[in-house]
């Protein structure tokens, strides 16, 4: 009898413990992240962008901890849409070279007509939702860029402060390759001479 009765709040105990466990709600699943299709680059950047069959490169490129998103894409008229989708067009390759006014660079021909209009667009995210979020921190659509490969990894740019880069495979038959990363203000374009193969 003494032990029936030592072990009835021991199981009372156990019903509550179970009846609060049960009450808990679930655990809330992450949303899962959009796709990356023509109709997202469209709402970001404008009807002039179209994927052009690269895949989408995530990583942290201006060093504040929250995933930014890369995406190689072809717009052929992109000054048009920058106010409207609030998205800056920038061209660190012809700054590099002397003279990088994309007013006037997106004007230049392209040494591959097929290849005219390719071009980097950058979603620097914000917040938990990352480049996702319905106001992302920052938009860049980088010009002019000869690539035909990308692939984004770490640099140093800075003793022992490694940054992201995005290494770019140059087209022409020299394989040249170069690197554009976020200094704290903006994007640079630097030379690398070598192919990434």
């Amino acid at each position: 009898m003494r032990f029936a009765k030592s072990i009835l709040p021991l199981i009372a105990f156990c019903l509550c413990l179970s009846c609060t466990l049960s009450a808990q709600p679930a655990s809330v699943q992450p949303t899962a992240e959009p796709a990356v299709d023509n109709t997202f680059i469209q709402k970001q950047f404008g009807s002039t962008c179209s994927l052009i069959g690269l895949q989408p490169l995530t990583a942290d490129l201006d060093g504040d901890g929250v995933a930014d998103i890369v995406i190689p894409a072809k717009c052929t008229n992109p000054m048009m849409d920058q106010a409207e989708n609030s998205f800056v067009v920038v061209d660190p390759y012809n700054s590099f070279f002397g003279y990088g006014d994309p007013r006037v660079t997106t004007q230049f021909a392209s040494e591959d007509p097929d290849r005219r209009g390719y071009t980097l667009l950058l979603i620097h995210g914000a917040g938990p939702e990352a480049w996702h979020a319905a106001v992302p921190k920052a938009k860049f659509l980088i010009v002019n860029l000869p690539f035909k490969q990308v692939v984004v990894k770490k640099m140093t740019v800075k003793k022992n402060k490694p940054i992201m880069g995005i290494f770019i495979e140059e087209t022409g038959g020299d394989q040249m390759t170069s690197v554009i990363f976020w200094d704290g203000k903006k994007y640079r374009y630097q030379p690398l001479g070598s192919s990434m193969e």
